[in-house]
């Protein structure tokens, strides 16, 4: 386990999926990430690679190959190397293996950054390319924050809050099938909150799973306190998708900050012809980067 921290966090990183483990509040002595519990979900931020969300029929063609795959990729299970450490940075890489090439046909070097400064962690991506093909993938994170935090609350009592106005819209997953249903948007209707807009965390909100928010709508958005107050933001600035989930009855929510996502259950095409794939070519580096920030109180 590798740790970094300062005046106001300390933070907790597992070389296994370069997995963010703990992001604890000195100054509340709280902890704000969710801390995995097998009963709901046992894991607490993974990454998403190459892949986010699963593949119509968990497989997808390249040059008329099949490759067969699995939810939100390899990344998450695989051990990373930390290739930097320092008092308030971490860096960890994974590269390409005979195994990952069963699955990614691609040559690579993943990177992983954590960064603290003050009350807010940046987490940075890097992929860079190192073959002679045009690489196809999509990169995402999936960090859980504990929901309720006060005591004498339940989640209920919480808001979901973001900077746009009025509502939003967000597509469902297919029952049973984990990719996306493009014949029907919903709305998420909003109300002011201070300076934000929001909506309660509603009982059955993720009855239906995960809720998909496509061209680039959300590019910040927060967990709210009874008050409307925000406890817990994520911006993304420049991230085409966002998605919102937990389990029902579970007391963490999801922000998840996604470059690209799941097929739509119809997608049958090569993965170059996927909408919203990341392309990148030979000796070419992508990097994108989000940032954690805990509001005290």
């Amino acid at each position: 386990m590798y740790q970094i921290e300062n005046e106001e966090l300390t933070v907790k990183v597992s070389p296994l999926g370069a997995e963010l483990q703990s992001i604890y509040d000195k100054r509340m002595e709280k902890e704000v990430l969710w801390q995995g519990d097998k009963k709901y979900w046992g894991r607490r931020a993974p990454v998403l690679f190459p892949n986010v969300g699963r593949h119509s029929g968990d497989f997808y063609l390249w040059k008329g190959k099949r490759f067969d795959t699995k939810q939100h990729g390899f990344a998450r299970d695989m051990e990373f190397t930390c290739v930097l450490e320092k008092d308030d940075e971490l860096v960890f890489s994974l590269k390409d293996t005979e195994k990952t090439r069963e699955y990614f046909p691609f040559a690579f070097e993943l990177k992983i950054g954590y960064t603290l400064s003050g009350r807010a962690l940046q987490v940075k991506w890097e992929v860079k390319n190192q073959g002679q093909e045009t690489m196809y993938f999509t990169i995402g994170g999936h960090p859980a924050f504990r929901v309720p935090v006060l005591e004498n609350t339940v989640q209920t009592d919480y808001k979901l809050l973001f900077e746009v106005p009025d509502r939003l819209e967000y597509k469902l997953i297919c029952p049973g099938e984990g990719t996306a249903d493009p014949s029907s948007s919903y709305p998420l209707i909003l109300k002011k909150y201070g300076e934000y807009y929001g909506c309660d965390i509603e009982a059955h909100m993720f009855d239906k799973d995960a809720q998909l928010f496509d061209e680039g709508q959300v590019q910040w958005a927060a967990l709210g306190y009874p008050d409307g107050t925000p406890y817990v933001s994520l911006e993304c600035r420049d991230f085409t998708n966002f998605g919102i989930w937990s389990v029902p009855g579970a007391p963490f929510v999801c922000l998840e900050p996604w470059m690209g996502r799941c097929d739509d259950h119809d997608f049958s095409g090569e993965i170059s012809q996927k909408p919203g794939i990341l392309k990148l070519g030979p000796s070419d580096t992508f990097r994108k980067s989000y940032k954690i920030r805990v509001f005290d109180r």
